[in-house]
């Protein structure tokens, strides 16, 4: 059964690496356990949502550099 939550009063919060104007992704905050992500370009499009735990454990590995070392022109 798909999770269906009522994103449409969530407040979204733009990459600062968007401001570059590449191809980024925005968070929502304030979701007890939950956070919500969407496409930057897509900001009516669906949203992914990751449990809190697990985006606070994929965010450590990227800037751990788990996935390999970021470059100027792979985030925009």
């Amino acid at each position: 059964m798909a999770d269906r939550r009522d994103l449409s009063g969530a407040s979204w919060v733009k990459s600062t690496y968007s401001q570059q104007g590449g191809n980024c992704l925005e968070i929502a905050r304030g979701f007890r356990e939950l956070m919500p992500v969407r496409d930057s370009k897509d900001p009516h499009g669906p949203a992914l949502i990751f449990p809190a735990e697990a985006w606070v454990s994929f965010v450590a590995a990227v800037r751990s550099g788990e996935f390999g070392e970021l470059r100027e022109d792979d985030h925009g």
